[in-house]
């Protein structure tokens, strides 16, 4: 595995960065709910399925204490259990509460909107057509709120062969971390066989991964192969290499900088690198190190779309023993 500070026989021009990449309000959020439940308890505190999809975080996470397990019957009885940022059923939540876990619910507030959509659209007696991806641990979560009333929509060929009890009762609703473009055509293959389709109030998909697709864009025009930082699973992360994808410009993703591999930089003058919404900003300044110091870059341009101020607060229930604690 070479270094950072191995110099490459590829020279690469220039570093075209975003300047909108990295940890979202939601993020930040879960990665706090842990850290603070370990400050005020102790070790372990158990977390079900990994807080955020990054395995740098995730490894530093259990060094401090977190135990991060698939199933809540990994969990003693009566232990503190913590749910991840992509949220899950009400199955699991009665499970947690049958075995006497005291849980903090990490999950975001942007996640937990689309549960209660569902929810008061399943009470109405409607279909909900969830487009997302089946196997990802957020469409899980929200097909456990009202599994008799959702089907999971997977993309165009799935939206033409819907069908359902009422045409004229169908709503649909999205996972938070999909592509806007394609989440866009299945909408409209859904309105046009479902005239009377229900709509979100405010759009599913979360304001970080609208502007870091939208960053994305931006920047495609004048580069020749963008980087993502980001880790397999991570559904935002695929999105925006995607995003570069359909627009023509190659693109990979990535963990860490050691991932890089020169043939594919081979051709390569100016090039292109964001960051998921889980990956940390102290591995993109790993890669843009790395693109200093192997590939020759002496020119880091930054992209700059809109500015993100969003801030989530903690969890009503982290929030009171953090002032238990204080007040003792």
């Amino acid at each position: 595995m070479m270094t950072t500070s191995t110099p490459s026989k590829i020279k690469i021009e220039k570093l075209v960065i975003a300047k909108i990449r990295g940890f979202c309000a939601g993020v930040v959020r879960a990665i706090d709910v842990v850290e603070q439940l370990l400050a005020i308890v102790g070790k372990p505190v158990y977390v079900r399925h990994e807080i955020i999809h990054n395995k740098y975080v995730v490894d530093e996470l259990r060094q401090k204490g977190a135990i991060f397990v698939e199933e809540l019957n990994e969990v003693p009885e009566g232990s503190w259990l913590i749910f991840s940022a992509h949220g899950v059923g009400p199955a699991v939540v009665a499970e947690a509460r049958a075995r006497k876990l005291k849980v903090i619910d990490a999950t975001c507030p942007l996640v937990t909107k689309v549960h209660l959509e569902a929810i008061a659209l399943a009470k109405q007696g409607y279909t909900i057509a969830l487009i997302g991806h089946r196997d990802h641990v957020e469409t899980i979560g929200t097909l456990g709120e009202a599994p008799d009333h959702m089907v999971v929509v997977g993309d165009v060929k799935e939206a033409e062969t819907l069908q359902v009890p009422n045409p004229d009762k169908i709503a649909y609703l999205t996972q938070t971390t999909l592509s806007l473009d394609d989440t866009r055509e299945i909408v409209a293959v859904l309105k046009r066989r479902f005239p009377k389709l229900g709509a979100p109030k405010k759009d599913d998909i979360c304001y970080a991964t609208q502007n870091r697709q939208n960053a994305v864009k931006a920047m495609v025009p004048s580069i020749d192969l963008l980087l993502v930082l980001g880790a397999p699973n991570s559904s935002n992360s695929n999105r925006l290499v995607e995003v570069a994808l359909a627009k023509g410009v190659k693109s990979r993703l990535i963990e860490r900088a050691a991932d890089i591999k020169d043939e594919w930089l081979e051709g390569v003058k100016t090039l292109g690198l964001t960051s998921g919404a889980s990956a940390p900003e102290i591995l993109f300044q790993e890669v843009v190190t790395m693109a200093k110091d192997r590939f020759g870059v002496t020119t880091v341009e930054e992209v700059e779309t809109v500015e993100e101020n969003e801030h989530f607060g903690l969890p009503a229930e982290l929030v009171k023993i953090i002032k238990e604690k204080g007040a003792k």
